[in-house]
């Protein structure tokens, strides 16, 4: 494995102004993961089968979208008090009930996913557990956390959470959000799991961060940590060249490292399948001083 650590050559400059953020169509989402994943599967030897099992988690959350009954609209009174506060709109832990209606329809949208074993052994432990256990996998999700040795029940609980919130975000307005902090989602204070530079989002090289959660993508400056909002000290790392259109942007103020992909050089690149595909990147910098600050519950474990 080789590294780059430098500054970033591509910014020179400054680029027009962009929109704030690119709300989810889940009715297509899915499925565009779902083929991501399919087609890395066929150029990962190593990483194939989990890939492909990916994919069909993917394919799934495409049927859950549809099976769930239409979200109900925020009112404009919360629209106005969470942007008059500089808040995000949706309030995760209003999520709970339609997230548990989710979760109970998994076992029947997965029926006929062939899965590894822990996988299996997860999705059977969610869907028996009492109501109490339940409610603590679900509370990690919508915090954001998943514990290492309980990665399986909360892989298939994130999965549902995805599909829940964006049908929520895919409800709201662009003009409706506003920037709440580095690295939280402006439309449901999610944690971002890589940021892409863009091709086609208001401007080319427009860098937009895309929460692990709803789904949203929401924009931020380039050579800045979208973890803390640091100016100073970001270098790039890649397991590759300097032309490697996935790299790990790191912050020597925070100490924390984000996966950048270049969608501007590789339109296909796709926030959360090129985030797994991506895993030695992760290797490599596991030895690093540098700690990973995206999230991504396909990653849980590794």
């Amino acid at each position: 494995m080789t590294s780059t650590l430098k500054p970033d050559p591509s910014m020179i400059g400054g680029i027009a102004k962009v929109p704030l953020a690119r709300l989810p169509d889940p009715r297509v989402l899915f499925l565009t993961r779902a083929q991501r994943l399919g087609f890395l599967a066929q150029h990962s030897a190593n990483l194939a089968a989990y890939l492909r099992f990916l994919s069909e988690l993917c394919e799934a959350q495409a049927r859950l979208v549809r099976a769930l009954p239409a979200p109900a609209a925020l009112s404009q009174d919360q629209l106005q008090a969470a942007r008059a506060n500089r808040m995000p709109p949706m309030d995760r832990a209003a999520l709970r009930a339609e997230l548990t209606a989710a979760i109970d329809l998994l076992p029947g949208l997965l029926a006929g996913v062939e899965m590894p074993e822990p996988a299996r052994l997860g999705l059977a432990a969610l869907a028996a557990a009492e109501a109490s256990d339940r409610d603590w996998v679900i509370g990690n999700v919508l915090a954001d956390t998943i514990p290492d040795d309980s990665a399986a029940p909360h892989l298939f609980a994130a999965l549902a959470l995805q599909v829940v919130a964006s049908r929520h975000a895919a409800l709201l307005h662009v003009e409706q959000l506003v920037a709440i902090a580095p690295g939280l989602c402006p439309a449901c204070g999610g944690r971002h799991a890589s940021s892409l530079v863009t091709e086609n989002i208001g401007a080319e090289g427009a860098r937009y961060c895309a929460c692990a959660t709803c789904q949203t993508l929401w924009n931020e400056v380039r050579v800045k940590c979208t973890c803390c909002g640091s100016t100073k000290g970001i270098t790039y790392r890649s397991v590759e060249t300097d032309e490697a259109t996935v790299k790990a942007e790191c912050c020597r103020e925070c100490g924390h490292w984000v996966k950048i992909l270049y969608q501007n050089k590789n339109p296909s690149l796709e926030p959360i399948a090129d985030d797994v595909a991506s895993l030695g990147l992760d290797l490599m910098m596991r030895d690093s001083e540098w700690r990973r600050g995206g999230y991504n519950p396909f990653l849980a474990g590794y």
